[in-house]
């Protein structure tokens, strides 16, 4: 199994952050086909109680590398990543990575 990690950094203003993020950005991502699972996570702390680096995660899972790459390469993955223009005003990183 293989997985697209998405970080974000803190966004300069929450509230429309989190507006576009569920509204429009959410239900884009929904259209690419080959996803086997979802995660979201809005990271809350660090274990020594500092201000964490990132303000989201974004965990999508995919059975190999093969439908990784047909997925994001799909005019609906990249539409997705292009997206990320328009409301991650803290920054992102995007990681691929092989599950063990």
């Amino acid at each position: 199994m293989n997985k697209v990690t998405v970080l974000y950094g803190h966004p300069t203003d929450v509230a429309v952050f989190e507006n576009y993020y569920k509204n429009n950005h959410l239900p884009l991502a929904a259209t690419m086909k080959g996803v086997a699972k979802l995660e979201l996570t809005k990271i809350v702390g660090t274990p020594d109680g500092s201000k964490p680096e990132f303000y989201r995660m974004a965990e999508i899972y995919f059975s190999d590398m093969e439908q990784l790459q047909k997925t994001m390469g799909s005019p609906e993955g990249q539409a997705t990543a292009a997206d990320l223009a328009n409301f991650a005003t803290g920054g992102v990183q995007v990681l691929v990575g092989a599950i063990e």
